[in-house]
């Protein structure tokens, strides 16, 4: 038999926790159609790869993005590709562009995922054609796919284009008997078309872009009981997913959501809930996280959180960061989209004094810690500052309170002021628990949002990163096949989509990665500009010598670190739909020889 592709003597890991070895792959139209302990012939063979000493690795699943504005003028998706991703998921956090129109989706995304509102209103207006989810495939597979996609139907999305924008982000408006039944059939016809299911929203902290509707929250906010339970049962009768995040200000709103994915008589709810983090506000909650994961699905629930398991690191410029919208304050800077009203409000004696009161509360649910002390500076026009917290500032100044030294240099340089913190996942010894919690998801990457605030492409390689460090010291947590498995087959598996696996007849996407370079490179800092946000310099990763080659449906698409002639030019990635059967190779045409 010829390959179109043949992978020489890499370790290779099947994406299932199995076992791992040495082994040669030989790719054919599309799908790997030979794995072998003895090499392969390779007469006629137009690519062989030597990756001896290297990880073959099926591609990883990225189960929780915001490409839906990207992917409509860069479908390439790139960045996720350079790091071994070869399957996104869109519509997440109840947003989606399926039914809005490109004002909607500009007020829907610009604001909670910090991705600038023109140029959202700009790619929905120039390239939307479709009015229903099956239309919506068809657009995206007429587009040069890098990744595979599968897709949420956002709530918000829906909720939006049935009621209005404003009618949809009133409280105690309701949809009539007619809006609600054209939601359920949205909702239906989406998962007939194969999206994975629905991603609502409960989190008072995300707030709209825009004018008419400008700090509202999301639509799914406010949606009742009633039509929640209405959408759910499709979800449930269906088998499908409800991605969803809590109102975190009201502890019975979680216990709520992981009491919905229990059957008692009936189905499960599949509910992939946001978040597990080790929160430096509540360093105390994470260690509920796990028991109850393990309490519900013992109990006959489906229900998982979604975890980034690196330290969840942001970056802001000036007062600009979401973390601001937890509380009044914040939010009422960030509502002013004028630089000068803001400004005028910065200086105000009576809004400091209530920044002032915010900062120092420690009453209710937060998100950041509050802490400016740790916050360092890291770039400022002032380079007196750079290295510092602003806390640090605050005492250089004459021992002023760190709010008001935050404020005046954010007075002083507006975005020219750059600073980071750690919010979450600080510890390493609870970030290993988490990845080896059964009921804990690894996701969450959020990319293609926060463009300037935060860069999760490769949390993936930082795992495997992880786990092999904690081998090496003989304190194991996980083995490398069920890191691989958890960040590949076991989401495809959940989600039920074709992917995240690398056995005979699988679709060929895969990565070759150096296991020696996953080093200090990961963690390092870089900016590249975004084309199709007008030349926006965002937050990315680089380690390219980690991974040497990735490739999408056995075409290379990522080689040495720089993308093929083929990304951006011809579709590599197709839609995945959930439940649909993989189209496997014929067992007739392959060498199977795994012993």
């Amino acid at each position: 038999m010829t390959y179109d592709t043949i992978i020489r003597r890499g370790r290779w890991f099947d994406g299932t926790g199995g076992p791992s070895g040495v082994r040669d792959i030989g790719i054919s139209d599309g799908r790997v159609a030979a794995i072998s302990t003895d090499p392969l012939d390779d007469p006629g063979c137009p690519h062989v790869v030597d990756a001896e000493g290297r990880w073959v690795l099926p591609g990883m699943v990225d189960i929780h993005t915001h490409y839906d504005v990207e992917i409509l003028d860069g479908p390439a998706l790139s960045e996720s590709l350079r790091h071994g991703v070869t399957t996104i998921m869109v519509g997440s956090c109840s947003l989606s562009t399926i039914h809005v129109d490109a004002t909607d989706a500009g007020d829907l995304f610009g604001r909670v995922e910090a991705i600038p509102r023109e140029h959202v209103i700009g790619a929905v207006d120039r390239h939307k054609t479709w009015s229903t989810c099956e239309e919506y495939i068809a657009a995206l597979e007429a587009r040069p796919l890098g990744p595979n996609v599968a897709a949420f139907i956002g709530h918000s999305d829906m909720r939006a284009a049935t009621m209005g924008l404003d009618r949809a982000t009133r409280n105690r408006q309701r949809p009539t008997g007619a809006e609600q039944r054209q939601m359920e059939r949205w909702l239906e016809e989406a998962l007939d078309a194969g999206f994975v299911g629905m991603s609502s929203q409960q989190l008072l902290f995300d707030k709209l872009d825009g004018e008419i509707c400008r700090s509202r929250t999301l639509p799914s906010t406010y949606a009742g009981p009633r039509e929640l339970r209405r959408l759910k049962s499709a979800l449930r009768r269906r088998g499908r997913v409800l991605q969803s995040g809590p109102d975190l200000t009201h502890p019975l709103d979680v216990a709520s959501q992981l009491v919905q994915s229990l059957g008692i008589g009936r189905r499960p709810l599949k509910t992939s809930l946001l978040s597990a983090a080790d929160i430096k506000a509540n360093p105390q909650a994470i260690r509920i996280i796990g028991p109850l994961a393990r309490l519900i699905n013992r109990l006959g629930g489906n229900f998982r959180w979604q975890h980034l398991p690196v330290p969840f690191e942001v970056y802001a410029d000036g007062i600009d960061l979401v973390i601001f919208e937890e509380f009044g304050s914040g939010a009422a800077a960030l509502h002013l989209s004028d630089e000068m009203a803001r400004n005028e409000l910065l200086r105000d004696e009576g809004y400091r004094r209530r920044f002032r009161e915010d900062y120092e509360s420690r009453f209710g649910t937060r998100v950041w810690h509050r802490d400016f002390f740790d916050a360092e500076i890291v770039e400022c026009p002032d380079p007196a500052v750079i290295g510092k917290s602003f806390g640090q500032v605050g005492l250089d100044r004459g021992g002023i309170h760190p709010v008001d030294a935050f404020l005046d240099l954010a007075l002083e340089h507006g975005k020219a002021l750059r600073w980071r913190t750690t919010i979450s996942n600080h510890r390493p010894e609870l970030l290993k628990k988490m990845a080896a919690e059964p009921g804990i998801q690894m996701g969450f990457s959020d990319a293609g949002a926060h463009l300037r605030n935060m860069a999760f492409y490769n949390f993936g390689l930082r795992l495997l990163r992880h786990v092999r460090d904690a081998q090496a010291a003989g304190t194991p947590f996980l083995s490398m096949e069920q890191a691989v498995h958890r960040l590949t087959g076991e989401l495809a598996d959940w989600y039920r989509i074709d992917a995240g696996h690398l056995r005979i007849g699988d679709r060929a996407d895969l990565m070759v990665l150096d296991p020696t370079r996953l080093d200090e490179s990961l963690d390092s800092y870089h900016e590249d500009p975004v084309e199709q946000f007008g030349g926006l310099s965002r937050m990315v990763n680089r380690n390219d010598p980690t991974v040497e080659a990735v490739f999408v449906a056995g075409e290379p698409v990522f080689v040495d670190g720089a993308a093929t002639d083929v990304v951006g030019r011809r579709r590599t990635g197709r839609f995945l739909r959930a439940d649909a059967t993989p189209a496997r190779a014929s067992s007739t045409k392959v060498v199977t020889n795994v012993g």
